[in-house]
This record gives C-alpha cells, sequence and structure tokens, in this order.
C-alpha cells in the first residue's frame, strides 16, 4: 500500500469512528443497549467495507489503472451483495434497534465519502509520468 493511500485511509477512519463513537452514546441515550449494538454494527460494517475498498483499489492501482477500475467496480458489488444478504439475514432480528443500525450505516457512510472526498483532493497525486517519453517525438 502506497504512502498516499494510508494517509486516505487514516484520513477517512478516524472521522468515521469518532462520529460512529457519537453514534453509539446517542442509539443508547435513545435506543438502550440494543440502540447502542445496532449502531455499533453498523458503524464496524462501513469502516470494514471501505477499508476493505481501499485497501483492494491500492493493491490494484499497482498493476494498472483499467485493473483498478475492475476492482473498484467489483468491490463496491460485493459490499452491495454482502449488505443485501446481512440485510436479510438480520431484518427481523430483535438482537439491536434496526433504525439505530440503519441511521449509523447512513451517517458513517456519509462521514467516510466526505473525508475520503477530501483526503484525495488535497493529496498532490502526479496522474501523469513526467519522465515518460512520448513516442514519435524524436527524444533520445
Amino acid at each position: 500500500m502506497q504512502a498516499n493511500d494510508v494517509r486516505v485511509l487514516k484520513s477517512a477512519a478516524i472521522p468515521t469512528l469518532a462520529v460512529g463513537v457519537v453514534a453509539v452514546v446517542v442509539a443508547l441515550l435513545l435506543a438502550g443497549a440494543k440502540g447502542a449494538l445496532g449502531a455499533a454494527i453498523g458503524t464496524a460494517l462501513v469502516g470494514v467495507f471501505f477499508s476493505i475498498s481501499v485497501v483492494a483499489v491500492s493493491y490494484a492501482a499497482r498493476v494498472s489503472p483499467q485493473i483498478m477500475a475492475i476492482v473498484a467496480m467489483v468491490s463496491y458489488l460485493i459490499k452491495v451483495i454482502a449488505i443485501m444478504a446481512m440485510l436479510a439475514a438480520f431484518g427481523d432480528t430483535t438482537a439491536w434497534n434496526n433504525k439505530a443500525f440503519a441511521w449509523s450505516v447512513v451517517v458513517c457512510t456519509l462521514v467516510w465519502t466526505a473525508f475520503e472526498v477530501r483526503a484525495f483532493m488535497k493529496t498532490k497525486m502526479l496522474y501523469v509520468d513526467p519522465e515518460a517519453k512520448v513516442p514519435g517525438n524524436g527524444g533520445p
């Protein structure tokens, strides 16, 4: 994993964790222990899924931009399928508060996405190789 990717991961994970802790406390106050458990599971779900995507895309970027795009799309598809499976399996559960779970997933996803975009915008990454030789340019 490149240093830029680690910075992006930290820049998104830390604020999301902080918001997740707030979500757990708010859910605890509003819905009790089941609410706190739902918010904690929602926060963990967002953290794990988004972290896996960042790591997978980072490793794929070493191979080629085309593979990086494919890995990004496949990881998104896998996440959607996994969330659908989780919601289908635990849709009727009474172990945790479903509203606290859902709200924590939504809020943590928005926070992660916003801070990931912010980190990418602040990262100075070259998108052109300055040392590459252009064919037919007459260079050495």
